[in-house]
């Protein structure tokens, strides 16, 4: 990596040339502490709900993810970069 390039844009580039889920998962536990992983996980979590409308209690009490975390997500959600509902539009359909 040239010392010039923009650092979050190299990790993308990396997370993007992962082919599957298991490579994925590979590189974010290599990548990041477990505890990393439990908060990008619980954020994960809470947008399909908070996209769905759900209170912040409600979602509290279904998740255990705490309400300023809610709060910080709802916000990017609403006003952050648009990362959270291109995933969101991006993510497979599961069938019940």
């Amino acid at each position: 990596m040239d010392d010039s390039e923009d650092p979050i844009a190299s990790l993308a580039t990396a997370l993007l040339g992962l082919r599957n889920p298991e490579q994925m998962r590979a590189f974010l536990e290599d990548l990041c502490t477990p505890a990393e992983l439990e908060a990008m996980s619980d954020r994960w979590r809470v947008v399909p709900l908070l996209r769905d409308g759900m209170p912040y209690r409600e979602i509290h009490a279904r998740t255990g993810v705490s309400v300023t975390t809610i709060g910080r997500v709802a916000r990017m959600l609403e006003r952050g970069a648009g990362g959270y509902a291109a995933a969101l539009h991006r993510r497979p359909t599961r069938v019940r």
